[in-house]
């Protein structure tokens, strides 16, 4: 554990001066919202209910990803991270020629979760990981997934497939999540 995350987690602000970006997770970050935006229209039907968009499967990581940001850089990186998310998809979006309906639903879905969910986070700074991940993704997978996919697919797709969509998204989501969760709770407990 290094100087900043063992101070991070007793509440305290990130040290400022000349401790790194978390790059590599910021970069991640940018990437697996990249990849679920270049993928948000292909869906995989579930077995029972719900369409699971692939999107989905790279957007996932992002709760932890965003998690992983801010406990090794605070809240500064993740506001980096977010505003280079948005760029990067931007100028993907020329590139790529994603629909624009789409691209506008990602980045007030990403503002809204993102932002509710840092706030969440922030908020409970003082407590343990598990119980910051937990409550900010319990606020930010709904928000985002119902934000998003109500922007992007009204008035495209029927109201039961945006509710199909929706249930799928947001049980991915979170599975996906927890899984990330316990690999790095894990990992960071063989550190130790």
């Amino acid at each position: 554990m290094n100087r900043f995350t063992h101070s991070a987690e007793r509440g305290r602000p990130a040290p400022s001066g000349n401790t790194p970006l978390p790059l590599l997770l910021i970069a991640l970050y940018a990437l697996s919202i990249l990849a679920a935006n270049i993928t948000l229209n292909k869906f995989i039907p579930l077995p029972v209910y719900g369409l699971l968009s692939v999107g989905t499967i790279f957007f996932a990581a992002v709760f932890t990803l965003r998690d992983r940001i801010h406990r090794a850089g605070g809240l500064s990186a993740v506001f980096i991270a977010i505003s280079a998310a948005l760029i990067i998809n931007t100028l993907a979006a020329f590139v790529t020629g994603t629909e624009w309906r789409f691209i506008g639903a990602s980045f007030l879905a990403i503002l809204a979760g993102e932002l509710a969910d840092t706030a969440v986070y922030q908020r409970l700074i003082h407590r343990s990981w598990w119980t910051r991940v937990l409550a900010s993704n319990a606020v930010s997978v709904p928000l985002d997934s119902v934000l998003f996919n109500l922007l992007a697919f009204l008035g495209i797709m029927s109201g039961g497939e945006i509710a199909q969509i929706i249930f799928a998204d947001i049980l991915a989501k979170y599975l996906i999540a927890v899984l990330f969760a316990v690999r790095v709770f894990h990992t960071s407990r063989a550190a130790v």
